[in-house]
């Protein structure tokens, strides 16, 4: 059964986003902040989730805007990993339902989230062309991540994620799953947006 929306047509959820990794591939840049087509990575993220509740970005604080809440947290360690910086998103989470993202996401829309919701159960992630899972584009119920979570004493998303079992969503003539890891893939955006 696909998450029930409230009202708008949207579930109620929160999103974590991670922006907090150390950017090796990205030459230690700040790599949230990176521009494609004019707007910081974590701004086209951010605007992707407009429709959420509240915005969690794990990772430093920035100038963002949204129309809901904004709360900044930290990984502990910081710089300790994807599955330490979902937990201490996690904390921050009160909507039933959970977008977890990662922050170089240029191409994600809110049209995207919304196909994720309507296609989970108890969670969803976009594939990309090959049929991976993208584990940081991925929609979750709140309770069910936080299960998985406390069971899960290991480092990999994929490890505590992929029992969970989710949809996998393949999106057609587009790459809403695409990452800025480097700063080739940098470029590569934007000369997708400007094509």
């Amino acid at each position: 059964m696909a998450a029930e929306a409230a009202g708008d047509g949207v579930p109620p959820y929160d999103a974590i986003v991670l922006t907090g990794g150390r950017a090796r591939r990205f030459g230690g840049a700040d790599k949230p902040g990176a521009l494609v087509g004019g707007r910081s990575l974590v701004e086209r993220v951010a605007a992707a989730v407009s429709t959420a509740r509240r915005l969690i970005i794990v990772g430093d604080r920035r100038e963002l805007a949204h129309p809901g809440e904004v709360v900044f947290t930290r990984e502990d360690p910081p710089g300790g990993g994807p599955v330490p910086a979902v937990r201490a998103g996690l904390v921050h989470a009160g909507q039933p339902w959970v977008a977890l993202l990662a922050g170089d996401l240029p191409f994600l829309t809110t049209a995207d989230i919304e196909t994720l919701l309507s296609a989970a159960s108890t969670g969803a992630v976009l594939v990309d062309d090959t049929g991976r899972e993208q584990w940081l584009a991925g929609v979750w119920r709140r309770d069910v991540l936080a299960g998985a979570l406390a069971r899960y004493d290991g480092r990999s998303l994929h490890g505590v994620l992929g029992p969970l079992e989710p949809a996998r969503v393949a999106v057609r003539d587009r790459v809403p799953w695409f990452d800025c890891d480097t700063t080739d893939d940098l470029a590569l955006a934007n000369r997708q947006e400007t094509a």
